[in-house]
Protein backbone atom coordinates (compact mmCIF):
# COMPACT_ATOMS: atom_id res chain seq x y z
CA UNK A 1 0.00 0.00 0.00
CA UNK A 2 2.84 2.44 1.06
CA UNK A 3 4.70 1.68 -2.75
CA UNK A 4 1.18 2.49 -4.38
CA UNK A 5 0.80 5.72 -2.54
CA UNK A 6 4.94 6.52 -3.46
CA UNK A 7 3.94 5.93 -7.28
CA UNK A 8 1.24 8.49 -7.26
CA UNK A 9 2.80 10.81 -5.60
CA UNK A 10 5.71 11.01 -8.09
CA UNK A 11 3.11 11.54 -10.95
CA UNK A 12 1.42 13.75 -9.47
CA UNK A 13 4.58 15.75 -9.13
CA UNK A 14 5.14 18.86 -11.68
CA UNK A 15 7.83 18.06 -13.51
CA UNK A 16 11.03 20.02 -15.05
CA UNK A 17 11.54 19.19 -18.70
CA UNK A 18 15.37 19.12 -19.52
CA UNK A 19 17.30 20.49 -22.55
CA UNK A 20 18.70 17.10 -23.98
CA UNK A 21 15.17 16.19 -23.74
CA UNK A 22 13.49 19.15 -25.30
CA UNK A 23 16.36 18.63 -27.97
CA UNK A 24 15.69 15.30 -28.72
CA UNK A 25 11.96 16.21 -29.54
CA UNK A 26 13.09 19.05 -31.93
CA UNK A 27 15.27 16.52 -34.01
CA UNK A 28 12.44 14.39 -34.44
CA UNK A 29 9.95 16.82 -35.12
CA UNK A 30 12.15 18.30 -38.26
CA UNK A 31 13.28 15.00 -39.29
CA UNK A 32 10.04 13.78 -40.56
CA UNK A 33 9.13 17.69 -41.76
CA UNK A 34 11.88 17.07 -44.19
CA UNK A 35 11.61 13.77 -44.88
CA UNK A 36 9.93 13.68 -48.32
CA UNK A 37 12.31 15.80 -49.08
CA UNK A 38 15.71 13.67 -48.17
CA UNK A 39 13.82 10.96 -49.99
CA UNK A 40 13.47 12.55 -53.50
CA UNK A 41 17.09 13.56 -52.70
CA UNK A 42 18.19 10.30 -52.68
CA UNK A 43 15.93 8.98 -55.61
CA UNK A 44 17.35 11.40 -57.45
CA UNK A 45 21.26 10.12 -56.59
CA UNK A 46 19.83 6.56 -57.30
CA UNK A 47 18.09 7.13 -60.47
CA UNK A 48 21.01 9.35 -61.54
CA UNK A 49 23.50 6.53 -60.67
CA UNK A 50 21.57 3.74 -63.05
CA UNK A 51 21.77 6.57 -65.56
CA UNK A 52 25.48 6.84 -65.44
CA UNK A 53 25.98 2.42 -64.89
CA UNK A 54 23.86 2.20 -67.96
CA UNK A 55 25.46 5.01 -70.24
CA UNK A 56 28.82 3.57 -69.41
CA UNK A 57 27.94 -0.62 -69.83
CA UNK A 58 26.19 0.88 -72.93
CA UNK A 59 29.41 2.21 -74.46
CA UNK A 60 31.41 0.14 -73.04
CA UNK A 61 28.94 -2.99 -75.54
CA UNK A 62 29.22 -0.10 -78.29
CA UNK A 63 32.73 -0.56 -78.08
CA UNK A 64 33.34 -4.20 -77.45
CA UNK A 65 30.29 -6.02 -80.14
CA UNK A 66 29.40 -9.22 -78.95
CA UNK A 67 30.47 -12.27 -80.73
CA UNK A 68 30.60 -15.79 -81.02
CA UNK A 69 34.17 -15.80 -81.98
CA UNK A 70 37.29 -13.25 -82.60
CA UNK A 71 35.80 -9.66 -83.89
CA UNK A 72 38.61 -8.25 -86.66
CA UNK A 73 40.74 -5.55 -84.76
CA UNK A 74 39.74 -2.18 -84.80
CA UNK A 75 37.35 0.65 -83.11
CA UNK A 76 33.56 1.47 -83.10
CA UNK A 77 34.07 5.54 -82.62
CA UNK A 78 31.92 7.10 -81.08
CA UNK A 79 28.71 6.15 -79.87
CA UNK A 80 25.90 5.96 -83.05
CA UNK A 81 28.11 8.15 -84.83
CA UNK A 82 31.24 5.84 -85.15
CA UNK A 83 33.88 6.92 -87.38
CA UNK A 84 31.63 8.08 -90.07
CA UNK A 85 32.89 12.12 -89.36
CA UNK A 86 36.80 10.45 -90.33
CA UNK A 87 34.91 8.50 -93.34
CA UNK A 88 33.73 11.53 -94.99
CA UNK A 89 36.12 14.20 -94.14
CA UNK A 90 37.92 14.91 -97.58
CA UNK A 91 41.14 14.15 -98.56
CA UNK A 92 42.84 15.33 -102.16
CA UNK A 93 45.34 12.53 -102.76
CA UNK A 94 44.85 9.94 -105.33
CA UNK A 95 46.35 7.12 -102.92
CA UNK A 96 44.28 5.30 -100.66
CA UNK A 97 42.14 7.65 -98.40
CA UNK A 98 43.85 8.29 -95.16
CA UNK A 99 40.78 6.93 -93.07
CA UNK A 100 41.29 3.84 -94.78
CA UNK A 101 45.33 3.80 -94.84
CA UNK A 102 45.19 5.12 -91.03
CA UNK A 103 43.82 1.50 -89.88
CA UNK A 104 45.34 -0.90 -92.54
CA UNK A 105 48.60 0.13 -90.79
CA UNK A 106 46.96 -0.12 -87.63
CA UNK A 107 45.01 -3.05 -87.58
CA UNK A 108 45.75 -4.98 -90.64
CA UNK A 109 43.49 -5.98 -93.94
CA UNK A 110 40.63 -6.94 -92.40
CA UNK A 111 39.03 -4.49 -89.31
CA UNK A 112 35.87 -3.44 -88.48
CA UNK A 113 34.70 0.21 -88.04
CA UNK A 114 31.13 1.78 -87.31
CA UNK A 115 29.75 4.03 -89.94
CA UNK A 116 26.23 5.81 -89.91
CA UNK A 117 25.03 4.15 -87.03
CA UNK A 118 26.16 0.53 -88.32
CA UNK A 119 29.13 -2.19 -87.42
CA UNK A 120 31.03 -2.46 -90.25
CA UNK A 121 33.30 -4.98 -91.60
CA UNK A 122 35.71 -3.01 -94.04
CA UNK A 123 38.43 -5.86 -96.24
CA UNK A 124 40.83 -4.33 -98.11
CA UNK A 125 42.06 -8.17 -98.45
CA UNK A 126 41.54 -9.37 -102.13
CA UNK A 127 40.97 -12.98 -101.51
CA UNK A 128 38.42 -11.67 -98.71
CA UNK A 129 36.64 -9.68 -101.54
CA UNK A 130 36.97 -12.32 -104.02
CA UNK A 131 35.16 -15.08 -101.45
CA UNK A 132 32.38 -12.28 -100.33
CA UNK A 133 31.90 -11.42 -104.54
CA UNK A 134 31.15 -15.25 -105.24
CA UNK A 135 28.93 -16.03 -102.13
CA UNK A 136 26.36 -13.51 -103.36
CA UNK A 137 22.97 -14.54 -102.57
CA UNK A 138 24.30 -17.43 -100.39
CA UNK A 139 26.41 -15.79 -97.78
CA UNK A 140 26.07 -12.27 -98.40
CA UNK A 141 23.97 -10.14 -99.87
CA UNK A 142 23.67 -6.39 -101.33
CA UNK A 143 23.68 -4.01 -98.70
CA UNK A 144 23.78 -0.36 -98.50
CA UNK A 145 23.26 2.30 -95.35
CA UNK A 146 19.89 3.44 -94.71
CA UNK A 147 21.15 6.89 -96.19
CA UNK A 148 21.70 5.47 -99.56
CA UNK A 149 19.05 3.76 -100.02
CA UNK A 150 16.76 6.97 -99.29
CA UNK A 151 18.56 8.52 -102.09
CA UNK A 152 18.08 5.68 -104.91
CA UNK A 153 14.80 4.93 -103.58
CA UNK A 154 14.02 1.67 -101.58
CA UNK A 155 13.32 -0.36 -104.80
CA UNK A 156 16.34 0.44 -106.76
CA UNK A 157 18.30 -2.54 -108.10
CA UNK A 158 21.05 -2.24 -105.45
CA UNK A 159 18.45 -3.19 -102.86
CA UNK A 160 16.84 -6.32 -104.11
CA UNK A 161 17.71 -9.78 -104.95
CA UNK A 162 17.32 -13.12 -105.65
CA UNK A 163 15.06 -13.10 -108.87
CA UNK A 164 13.72 -9.69 -108.87
CA UNK A 165 17.50 -8.46 -109.13
CA UNK A 166 17.70 -11.12 -112.16
CA UNK A 167 14.68 -10.07 -113.51
CA UNK A 168 15.81 -6.04 -113.75
CA UNK A 169 19.21 -7.30 -114.79
CA UNK A 170 17.60 -8.86 -118.20
CA UNK A 171 15.73 -5.84 -118.61
CA UNK A 172 18.83 -3.41 -118.46
CA UNK A 173 21.01 -6.06 -120.57
CA UNK A 174 18.46 -5.52 -123.31
CA UNK A 175 19.20 -2.24 -123.51
CA UNK A 176 22.60 -2.15 -122.85
CA UNK A 177 23.74 -5.84 -124.77
CA UNK A 178 26.60 -5.65 -127.00
CA UNK A 179 23.81 -6.14 -129.25
CA UNK A 180 21.74 -3.13 -128.94
CA UNK A 181 25.24 -0.84 -128.19
CA UNK A 182 26.16 -2.35 -132.26
CA UNK A 183 23.37 -0.25 -132.82
CA UNK A 184 23.78 2.27 -130.74
CA UNK A 185 27.63 2.82 -132.35
CA UNK A 186 26.83 4.88 -134.94
CA UNK A 187 24.65 7.70 -132.51
CA UNK A 188 27.34 7.21 -129.64
CA UNK A 189 29.86 8.65 -133.07
CA UNK A 190 27.74 11.40 -134.07
CA UNK A 191 26.86 12.75 -130.53
CA UNK A 192 30.79 13.03 -129.87
CA UNK A 193 31.99 14.50 -133.00
CA UNK A 194 28.53 17.05 -132.45
CA UNK A 195 29.71 18.21 -129.29
CA UNK A 196 33.48 18.31 -129.88
CA UNK A 197 32.29 20.65 -132.64
CA UNK A 198 30.68 23.30 -129.97
CA UNK A 199 33.53 22.66 -127.94
CA UNK A 200 35.80 23.70 -130.87
CA UNK A 201 34.54 27.35 -131.09
CA UNK A 202 34.23 28.02 -127.82
CA UNK A 203 37.50 29.88 -125.93
CA UNK A 204 36.73 27.64 -123.33
CA UNK A 205 35.10 24.74 -121.52
CA UNK A 206 35.10 22.72 -118.65
CA UNK A 207 35.60 19.21 -119.11
CA UNK A 208 33.15 17.46 -116.14
CA UNK A 209 30.51 19.38 -116.92
CA UNK A 210 30.23 19.27 -120.95
CA UNK A 211 31.29 15.55 -121.05
CA UNK A 212 28.19 14.66 -118.47
CA UNK A 213 25.98 17.34 -120.25
CA UNK A 214 26.88 14.99 -123.59
CA UNK A 215 26.22 11.79 -121.91
CA UNK A 216 23.22 12.41 -119.90
CA UNK A 217 21.67 13.96 -123.33
CA UNK A 218 22.34 10.74 -125.23
CA UNK A 219 21.47 8.39 -122.20
CA UNK A 220 17.97 10.14 -121.74
CA UNK A 221 17.68 9.79 -125.48
CA UNK A 222 17.68 6.19 -125.30
CA UNK A 223 16.17 5.38 -121.89
CA UNK A 224 12.97 8.07 -122.03
CA UNK A 225 13.23 9.96 -125.45
CA UNK A 226 13.93 13.02 -123.11
CA UNK A 227 14.92 16.03 -125.22
CA UNK A 228 16.25 19.06 -123.21
CA UNK A 229 15.18 21.36 -125.62
CA UNK A 230 12.35 20.61 -126.84
CA UNK A 231 11.09 19.75 -122.68
CA UNK A 232 9.52 22.42 -120.52
CA UNK A 233 11.32 20.83 -117.46
CA UNK A 234 15.06 20.55 -117.03
CA UNK A 235 15.55 17.34 -115.74
CA UNK A 236 19.29 16.92 -115.77
CA UNK A 237 19.59 20.27 -113.13
CA UNK A 238 17.88 17.90 -110.88
CA UNK A 239 20.33 15.23 -111.17
CA UNK A 240 22.81 17.95 -110.44
CA UNK A 241 21.45 18.75 -106.89
CA UNK A 242 21.39 15.48 -105.99
CA UNK A 243 24.67 14.57 -106.66
CA UNK A 244 26.62 17.38 -105.09
CA UNK A 245 25.71 16.14 -101.88
CA UNK A 246 25.51 11.68 -103.03
CA UNK A 247 28.30 11.08 -100.73
CA UNK A 248 28.64 13.21 -98.21
CA UNK A 249 27.87 13.45 -94.75
CA UNK A 250 23.97 12.00 -94.17
CA UNK A 251 22.39 15.18 -92.43
CA UNK A 252 18.79 16.44 -93.62
CA UNK A 253 18.62 19.79 -92.68
CA UNK A 254 18.12 22.20 -95.12
CA UNK A 255 20.90 23.85 -96.08
CA UNK A 256 22.73 21.23 -96.23
CA UNK A 257 24.40 18.54 -99.00
CA UNK A 258 22.81 15.61 -97.89
CA UNK A 259 19.01 17.19 -97.75
CA UNK A 260 19.35 19.27 -101.50
CA UNK A 261 20.51 15.91 -102.57
CA UNK A 262 16.86 14.59 -101.60
CA UNK A 263 15.35 17.39 -102.90
CA UNK A 264 17.01 16.91 -106.29
CA UNK A 265 15.79 13.35 -106.10
CA UNK A 266 12.21 14.16 -105.85
CA UNK A 267 12.13 16.56 -108.31
CA UNK A 268 13.33 13.64 -110.44
CA UNK A 269 11.56 11.45 -109.97
CA UNK A 270 8.35 13.25 -110.32
CA UNK A 271 9.52 14.46 -113.54
CA UNK A 272 9.98 10.82 -114.44
CA UNK A 273 6.61 9.97 -113.28
CA UNK A 274 5.04 12.83 -115.25
CA UNK A 275 6.60 11.76 -118.47
CA UNK A 276 5.61 7.95 -117.65
CA UNK A 277 2.51 9.22 -117.44
CA UNK A 278 2.43 10.68 -120.23
CA UNK A 279 3.37 7.99 -122.88
CA UNK A 280 0.87 5.78 -120.49
CA UNK A 281 -1.62 7.95 -122.14
CA UNK A 282 -0.22 8.12 -126.11
CA UNK A 283 1.74 4.68 -126.15
CA UNK A 284 3.64 3.98 -129.27
CA UNK A 285 2.92 0.99 -132.06
CA UNK A 286 6.67 0.03 -131.33
CA UNK A 287 9.47 0.19 -129.02
CA UNK A 288 11.73 2.80 -129.30
CA UNK A 289 12.88 3.24 -125.99
CA UNK A 290 12.95 1.95 -122.89
CA UNK A 291 9.91 3.54 -121.32
CA UNK A 292 8.23 1.67 -124.28
CA UNK A 293 9.41 -1.71 -122.59
CA UNK A 294 8.36 -0.79 -119.24
CA UNK A 295 5.10 0.17 -120.03
CA UNK A 296 4.93 -3.36 -122.13
CA UNK A 297 5.80 -5.15 -119.02
CA UNK A 298 3.66 -3.22 -116.93
CA UNK A 299 0.73 -4.43 -118.84
CA UNK A 300 1.50 -8.02 -118.56
CA UNK A 301 -0.37 -10.44 -116.65
CA UNK A 302 1.32 -11.69 -113.54
CA UNK A 303 4.32 -9.33 -113.84
CA UNK A 304 6.15 -8.67 -111.00
CA UNK A 305 7.64 -5.30 -112.35
CA UNK A 306 5.49 -2.32 -110.51
CA UNK A 307 5.46 1.56 -111.39
CA UNK A 308 7.88 2.02 -108.22
CA UNK A 309 10.64 -0.63 -109.09
CA UNK A 310 10.53 0.87 -112.70
CA UNK A 311 10.82 4.60 -112.00
CA UNK A 312 14.39 3.47 -109.32
CA UNK A 313 15.21 1.90 -112.30
CA UNK A 314 15.01 4.46 -114.21
CA UNK A 315 16.39 6.60 -112.08
CA UNK A 316 19.54 4.74 -111.56
CA UNK A 317 20.25 4.39 -114.77
CA UNK A 318 20.34 7.97 -115.83
CA UNK A 319 22.57 8.80 -112.85
CA UNK A 320 24.99 5.67 -113.29
CA UNK A 321 25.31 5.98 -117.24
CA UNK A 322 26.61 10.17 -117.15
CA UNK A 323 27.91 10.98 -113.43
CA UNK A 324 30.14 7.87 -113.19
CA UNK A 325 31.32 8.30 -117.43
CA UNK A 326 31.75 12.00 -117.29
CA UNK A 327 34.34 12.03 -114.22
CA UNK A 328 36.29 8.79 -116.29
CA UNK A 329 36.67 10.93 -119.26
CA UNK A 330 37.61 14.08 -117.73
CA UNK A 331 40.64 12.35 -115.80
CA UNK A 332 41.50 10.40 -118.74
CA UNK A 333 41.85 13.71 -120.86
CA UNK A 334 43.77 14.73 -117.80
CA UNK A 335 46.43 12.10 -117.46
CA UNK A 336 46.74 11.87 -121.22
CA UNK A 337 48.00 15.81 -121.11
CA UNK A 338 49.86 14.76 -118.94
CA UNK A 339 51.48 11.69 -120.09
CA UNK A 340 52.45 12.79 -123.92
CA UNK A 341 54.15 9.29 -124.46
CA UNK A 342 50.51 7.84 -124.11
CA UNK A 343 48.86 10.43 -126.03
CA UNK A 344 50.71 9.45 -128.85
CA UNK A 345 50.50 5.72 -128.82
CA UNK A 346 46.68 6.00 -128.22
CA UNK A 347 46.59 8.61 -131.22
CA UNK A 348 48.25 5.67 -133.45
CA UNK A 349 46.33 3.34 -132.83
CA UNK A 350 43.18 5.49 -133.65
CA UNK A 351 44.41 7.24 -136.92
CA UNK A 352 45.34 3.49 -137.65
CA UNK A 353 41.97 2.09 -137.99
CA UNK A 354 41.63 5.14 -140.33
CA UNK A 355 43.97 4.69 -143.04
CA UNK A 356 42.52 1.03 -143.08
CA UNK A 357 39.28 2.35 -144.00
CA UNK A 358 38.15 2.18 -147.92
CA UNK A 359 36.49 5.77 -146.73
CA UNK A 360 38.17 7.56 -144.26
CA UNK A 361 34.90 9.51 -143.30
CA UNK A 362 32.82 6.43 -143.04
CA UNK A 363 31.58 5.31 -139.58
CA UNK A 364 33.36 3.59 -136.71
CA UNK A 365 32.43 -0.03 -137.04
CA UNK A 366 31.80 -2.74 -134.11
CA UNK A 367 34.95 -4.46 -135.25
CA UNK A 368 36.73 -1.52 -135.55
CA UNK A 369 35.89 -0.66 -131.73
CA UNK A 370 36.64 -4.36 -130.40
CA UNK A 371 40.43 -3.43 -132.50
CA UNK A 372 41.05 -1.00 -129.94
CA UNK A 373 43.45 -2.78 -127.70
CA UNK A 374 45.40 0.47 -126.14
CA UNK A 375 42.29 2.37 -125.83
CA UNK A 376 40.96 -0.62 -123.57
CA UNK A 377 44.40 -0.45 -121.15
CA UNK A 378 43.85 2.88 -120.70
CA UNK A 379 40.37 3.24 -119.73
CA UNK A 380 41.23 0.33 -117.32
CA UNK A 381 44.09 2.25 -116.33
CA UNK A 382 41.55 5.50 -115.43
CA UNK A 383 39.07 3.74 -113.61
CA UNK A 384 41.77 1.79 -111.71
CA UNK A 385 43.31 5.16 -110.51
CA UNK A 386 40.19 7.31 -110.59
CA UNK A 387 38.38 5.00 -108.23
CA UNK A 388 34.97 6.15 -108.62
CA UNK A 389 33.31 3.70 -106.11
CA UNK A 390 34.87 4.16 -102.92
CA UNK A 391 32.99 1.05 -101.52
CA UNK A 392 31.00 -1.94 -102.16
CA UNK A 393 28.55 -2.86 -99.64
CA UNK A 394 27.34 -6.27 -98.49
CA UNK A 395 25.46 -7.91 -95.55
CA UNK A 396 26.49 -10.95 -93.66
CA UNK A 397 23.20 -13.75 -93.96
CA UNK A 398 24.78 -15.74 -91.46
CA UNK A 399 27.86 -15.90 -89.04
CA UNK A 400 30.99 -16.51 -91.19
CA UNK A 401 34.26 -17.65 -90.19
CA UNK A 402 37.49 -16.24 -92.57
CA UNK A 403 41.33 -16.38 -91.66
CA UNK A 404 40.54 -16.98 -87.85
CA UNK A 405 38.03 -13.90 -87.42
CA UNK A 406 33.87 -14.22 -87.17
CA UNK A 407 32.24 -12.18 -89.32
CA UNK A 408 28.33 -11.58 -87.13
CA UNK A 409 24.93 -11.87 -89.37
CA UNK A 410 23.54 -8.98 -90.13
CA UNK A 411 26.86 -6.78 -90.08
CA UNK A 412 27.91 -4.95 -92.81
CA UNK A 413 30.54 -5.46 -95.33
CA UNK A 414 32.32 -3.04 -97.49
CA UNK A 415 34.64 -3.88 -100.09
CA UNK A 416 37.33 -1.27 -100.52
CA UNK A 417 38.51 -1.29 -104.27
CA UNK A 418 41.01 1.81 -104.19
CA UNK A 419 43.20 -0.70 -101.33
CA UNK A 420 43.25 -2.88 -104.04
CA UNK A 421 44.06 -1.12 -106.93
CA UNK A 422 46.52 1.32 -105.36
CA UNK A 423 48.01 -1.79 -103.76
CA UNK A 424 52.13 -1.84 -104.73
CA UNK A 425 52.63 -5.02 -103.99
CA UNK A 426 50.53 -5.90 -106.95
CA UNK A 427 50.78 -2.67 -109.03
CA UNK A 428 54.03 -1.53 -109.59
CA UNK A 429 54.61 2.41 -108.65
CA UNK A 430 50.72 2.40 -108.23
CA UNK A 431 50.21 6.06 -108.59
CA UNK A 432 51.67 6.17 -111.93
CA UNK A 433 49.55 6.57 -115.01
CA UNK A 434 50.34 3.41 -116.62
CA UNK A 435 48.23 1.88 -119.79
CA UNK A 436 51.15 -0.55 -120.82
CA UNK A 437 50.65 -2.47 -117.50
CA UNK A 438 47.40 -3.76 -119.08
CA UNK A 439 49.45 -5.66 -122.05
CA UNK A 440 48.51 -9.27 -122.46
CA UNK A 441 45.70 -9.19 -119.99
CA UNK A 442 42.27 -9.39 -120.39
CA UNK A 443 40.51 -5.88 -119.89
CA UNK A 444 37.38 -7.46 -119.87
CA UNK A 445 37.06 -9.15 -116.69
CA UNK A 446 37.09 -8.44 -113.21
CA UNK A 447 39.73 -10.34 -110.78
CA UNK A 448 40.97 -10.09 -107.41
CA UNK A 449 43.18 -7.39 -108.06
CA UNK A 450 40.65 -5.16 -110.22
CA UNK A 451 37.21 -4.65 -109.60
CA UNK A 452 36.65 -1.36 -110.33
CA UNK A 453 33.71 -2.41 -112.34
CA UNK A 454 32.48 -4.84 -109.36
CA UNK A 455 32.82 -8.37 -109.58
CA UNK A 456 30.38 -11.68 -109.12
CA UNK A 457 26.81 -11.91 -110.33
CA UNK A 458 26.74 -8.00 -109.46
CA UNK A 459 28.99 -6.83 -112.09
CA UNK A 460 28.17 -3.95 -113.04
CA UNK A 461 26.04 -4.40 -116.56
CA UNK A 462 26.35 -0.74 -117.35
CA UNK A 463 29.78 -1.37 -117.95
CA UNK A 464 29.88 -2.34 -121.49
CA UNK A 465 28.11 1.03 -122.34
CA UNK A 466 30.58 2.86 -120.46
CA UNK A 467 33.66 1.26 -122.13
CA UNK A 468 31.42 2.14 -125.57
CA UNK A 469 30.99 6.01 -124.94
CA UNK A 470 34.68 6.10 -123.37
CA UNK A 471 36.20 4.93 -126.29
CA UNK A 472 34.25 6.16 -129.23
CA UNK A 473 34.86 9.64 -127.58
CA UNK A 474 38.76 9.13 -126.93
CA UNK A 475 38.40 7.78 -130.63
CA UNK A 476 36.86 11.28 -131.74
CA UNK A 477 38.87 13.62 -129.94
CA UNK A 478 42.27 12.13 -130.64
CA UNK A 479 41.84 11.55 -134.54
CA UNK A 480 40.55 15.30 -135.27
CA UNK A 481 41.20 17.73 -131.97
CA UNK A 482 43.99 18.64 -129.43
CA UNK A 483 43.78 20.49 -126.23
CA UNK A 484 45.41 22.51 -123.29
CA UNK A 485 44.66 22.49 -120.03
CA UNK A 486 43.89 25.91 -118.87
CA UNK A 487 43.04 25.99 -115.06
CA UNK A 488 41.58 23.55 -112.55
CA UNK A 489 42.03 19.81 -112.89
CA UNK A 490 42.68 19.19 -108.81
CA UNK A 491 40.27 16.34 -107.11
CA UNK A 492 39.11 15.97 -103.92
CA UNK A 493 37.75 12.60 -102.26
CA UNK A 494 34.57 13.17 -99.39
CA UNK A 495 35.04 9.81 -100.14
CA UNK A 496 33.56 9.97 -103.41
CA UNK A 497 35.75 11.84 -106.54
CA UNK A 498 34.84 15.59 -107.16
CA UNK A 499 36.75 18.24 -109.33
CA UNK A 500 36.28 21.50 -106.91
CA UNK A 501 37.71 23.97 -109.34
CA UNK A 502 36.18 22.04 -112.48
CA UNK A 503 39.06 21.41 -114.97
CA UNK A 504 39.16 24.04 -117.71
CA UNK A 505 40.81 23.39 -121.18
CA UNK A 506 40.93 24.39 -125.08
CA UNK A 507 40.12 22.57 -127.79
CA UNK A 508 40.73 23.21 -131.16
CA UNK A 509 40.93 20.75 -134.36
CA UNK A 510 44.10 19.58 -135.90
CA UNK A 511 43.10 20.97 -139.32
CA UNK A 512 43.29 24.21 -137.83
CA UNK A 513 46.18 24.29 -135.91
CA UNK A 514 48.03 22.96 -139.53
CA UNK A 515 47.26 26.20 -141.09
CA UNK A 516 47.55 28.64 -138.11
CA UNK A 517 51.27 27.04 -138.40
CA UNK A 518 51.66 27.90 -142.33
Amino acid sequence: MAHMLRACSFLCQPRRLTIPFLLHQHQHRTFYRFYPILFKEMWFDCLGALVVIGIVCWIYRWRNPRCNGKLPPGSMGLPLLGETLQFFAPNTSHDISPFIKERMKNYGPIFRTSLVGRPVIVSTDPDFNYFIFQQEGNLFQSWYPDTFTEVFGRQNVGSLHGFMYKYLKNMVLSLFGPASLQKMLPEVEKTAYGRLQQWSCQHMIEVKEETASMIFHLTAKKLISYDSESSSENLRESFVSFIRGLISFPLDIPGTAYHNCLQGRKRAMRMLKNLLQERRMMPRKQQNDFFDYVLEELQKEGTILTEAIALDLMFVLLFASFETTSLALTLAMKFLLENPTALKRLTEEHEAIIRKREDADSALTWKEYKSMTFTFQVINETVRLANIVPGIFRKALRQIQFKGYTIPEGWAVMVCPPAVHLNPAKYEDPLTFNPWRWEGMDVHVASKQFMAFGGGMRFCVGTDFTKVQMAVFLHCLVTRYRWQAIKGGNTVRTPGLQFPDGFHIRIWEKESLAKREN
